[in-house]
């Protein structure tokens, strides 16, 4: 079913911020982008929501897609909706996070290039907000 609204709204995706812990702290898993924008650079796992999706759904569907992991209990953490967040146009972010506490090995699937365990502590530089978006969820979840 097609709607046509007289103004605009903005696009709804999902990221997931998932840490593991190690023997010297917490590290977080990222995905090299395979597309524009910020093609070849680091981000969150995540994507758009479908239509007649659920957040949750989006998000299981994405880190699956992306990373290959399943089985991670994820929280909804906040949503980030600074205009000018994502060059594609107004874009609002659900975050949810999690915390992988089996030894699943991640692989880099649908538009990820790569995927890779960053410290905490040691971030590439990152795509869109989500320098922003983990520096909050490590105040949030009290990681350090």
């Amino acid at each position: 079913m097609a709607y046509t609204y007289k103004y605009p709204r903005p696009a709804l995706t999902v990221d997931a911020a998932v840490f593991r812990k190690t023997g010297i702290g917490f590290e977080i898993l990222l995905i090299q982008r395979d597309n524009p924008p910020f093609e070849g650079g680091w981000a969150l796992p995540g994507g758009f929501v479908d239509m007649d999706e659920t957040l949750e759904d989006a998000i299981i569907r994405e880190l699956q897609e992306e990373t290959s992991l399943t089985n991670i209990m994820l929280k909804q953490l906040r949503a980030f909706s600074t205009p000018g967040r994502d060059p594609r146009g107004h874009t609002i972010s659900v975050i949810f996070w999690g915390i992988q506490d089996s030894k699943q090995e991640a692989t880099a699937g649908d538009d990820a290039r790569n995927v890779k365990w960053y410290s905490i502590n040691h971030l590439p530089e990152l795509a869109f907000d989500h320098t922003d978006v983990i520096e909050f969820a490590i105040r949030k979840i009290n990681l350090k």
